[in-house]
């Protein structure tokens, strides 16, 4: 019998700017993001996808000081590869996003593969309580906003991270963004195996229809061959059909409450580790295999948790 696949299931348990505190599942301080982070490791997910809040206000924030309590906790109580954030926010400096990474030297880094609109404000007509004053401006804002991320700004994250042997989860929210990877492919600076993941249902990007999904896979196959990794990120509503959809079609998956903050229809996930359960359910009933961390690690290349610096 030939052997099952094995699927990466990647949680985002931090929540980003993209994802305001809508929900009161949403961890903002270190103690409720490792214990968060933990829960999802120990549900089935071998990658831990971490941003880091200011307790004071739930911002978003690149300081490494904020990120070093969970960090330490979570390589303590699991053997998950960590992959720290360089989007942060569209609002910092390049250099203001890549400080966690810079300094805690991950296994893997997330890395955003283009400029783009970046719409937030329909989330506006679907939710009317924040927890903070700035979130909702925030909202209205992305109505002008555009998440820069020029040539310049990916050649900088790629050798400053390579360096350090960090390798990248390469966030594509649009075709354009899979032929800028094959831009940097040939010329040499990333290497297979690439870890794509595949971005559907943000406003500016590639929208969430299952067509959309296999536009992308035709595309990425024929760009790539057999030197990538795929896997689906669906946002809101879309996170679990679409990575139904995307294992079938061979992808790994990605889930997390800043990616949904929904485990059906209408009803809030009371945690990451509830949708990591769901999904896991689903790729068992498809007969695939969760992939443990240490077999994720030898998929993606990595260079193992004894070389980061956390």
């Amino acid at each position: 019998m030939a052997e099952s696949r094995k699927v990466i299931i990647t949680c985002a348990p931090t929540g980003a700017i993209h994802t305001p505190s809508m929900s009161p599942y949403l961890p903002v301080t270190a103690e409720q993001i490792a214990e968060a982070a933990i829960a999802a490791a120990q549900a089935g997910a071998a990658v831990l996808h971490l941003h880091a809040r200011d307790p004071a206000d739930g911002k978003p924030s690149q300081d490494p000081e904020l990120f070093k309590p969970f960090l330490a906790r979570i390589k303590a109580a699991t053997d998950a590869v960590v992959n720290i954030t360089t989007g942060g926010s569209p609002h910092m400096t390049v250099q203001e996003r890549m400080r966690p990474a810079m300094t805690f030297k991950p296994e893997l880094a997330s890395l955003n593969m283009g400029s783009m609109n970046f719409g937030l404000f329909p989330m506006l007509r679907r939710f009317t309580r924040f927890e903070h004053d700035w979130e909702r401006q925030h909202l209205e804002n992305s109505r002008d906003l555009v998440f820069k991320n020029t040539y310049k700004d990916i050649e900088t994250i790629l050798a400053r991270g390579s360096e350090n042997g960090t390798r990248f989860e390469f966030e594509c929210y649009d075709i354009s963004h899979l032929y800028n990877l094959a831009h940097f492919l040939e010329r040499g600076l990333v290497r297979g195996p690439l870890f794509i993941q595949s971005v559907f249902g943000i406003l500016g990007g590639i929208g969430p229809h299952p067509e959309d999904l296999m536009h992308m896979r035709r595309t990425a196959d024929r760009l790539f061959g057999d030197q990538y990794q795929w896997s689906i990120l669906g946002a809101g509503r879309n996170q679990l059909p679409l990575a139904t959809i995307g294992a079938a079609m061979g992808s790994h998956v990605r889930v997390g409450l800043e990616d949904s903050l929904w485990l059906g229809p209408g009803k809030l996930a009371e945690s990451s580790a509830a949708q990591v359960q769901r999904i896991r359910t689903v790729l068992q009933a498809l007969d695939f295999e969760v992939a443990t961390p240490q077999e994720a690690r030898a998929l993606l290349g990595l260079k193992g948790a004894d070389q980061v610096d956390f």
